[in-house]
């Protein structure tokens, strides 16, 4: 072979080479070339925040309503005794009467808007009615009927009554409203009124012992102890060395 033919040879597979080598170097550029990152859209690039739901205002709870029905609460008239100091006390039959809740309530404000249920009882020598509400939610005590006791005595027939002759005091061992006979009363009637909670009564009679009797045998707060009246110790008395 002749050198030009080895020369041709050499100059003809040089563009093989070449193309070979750009195509490696093709290939290695493709590799090595970083993808372009993809956008975010829109809405991350600019931050739009969400509209944030607005707070719901709760509830209130809505005020109670007088009750213009008397649902028969048997439990609550079995707490009235059938007796006492001696006289017979009849509980009324609930449909052998026709007052409700709400009429007794209308006496005790926002406080008898609350009564549930309504127990009656009566005596009639000497003369004697009692009435037991049930209330319902929040406990009653008797210092809270104080507002109402002016509307409490004109329920019971004691017209143009006011407050002041009421009196804190305690009966049966009850803290007890007591209204004593005045001359706005027939001779010998006291009303009470008391509260142990969850029950309110309004008592009016004729003759006070059996009225006592009566609350003795009923649900009610305890009365307050009578604060002890301090004594004069025996060593601030005078001794006799003193005197002489």
């Amino acid at each position: 072979m002749t050198i030009w033919s080895l020369a041709s040879l050499r100059l003809a597979g040089a563009p093989s080479l070449a193309l070979a080598a750009a195509v490696g170097l093709a290939a290695c550029a493709t590799a090595q070339t970083p993808e372009t990152p993809s956008l975010p859209p829109p809405s991350a690039v600019t931050g739009t925040a969400e509209t944030p739901t607005p707070t719901r205002s709760p509830t209130p709870t809505p005020a109670p309503t007088p009750r213009f029905t008397n649902e028969p609460d048997h439990e609550l008239a079995a707490l009235i005794p059938t007796a006492a100091a001696g006289v017979e006390i009849v509980v009324a039959p609930f449909d052998a009467f026709a007052l409700t809740p709400g009429d007794i309530g209308a006496a005790y404000g926002d406080i008898g808007d609350r009564f549930a249920s309504l127990a009656l009882a009566y005596v009639l020598q000497p003369r004697t009615t009692l009435y037991a509400m049930r209330v319902d939610g929040e406990p009653i005590t008797t210092e809270d009927l104080e507002t109402h006791l002016a509307t409490a005595g004109r329920y019971v027939g004691i017209a143009g009554l006011e407050p002041d002759p009421w009196e804190l005091g305690e009966a049966g061992g009850h803290a007890v409203w007591v209204r004593p006979e005045d001359n706005a009363t027939a001779a010998g009637t006291v009303i009470y009124t008391w509260s142990n909670g969850e029950l309110v009564f309004l008592l009016i009679g004729v003759d006070d012992t059996l009225n006592r009797a009566i609350i003795e045998q009923l649900p009610g707060e305890s009365a307050p102890s009578p604060t002890p009246v301090p004594t004069e110790s025996a060593s601030a008395a005078p001794s006799e060395s003193d005197e002489s």
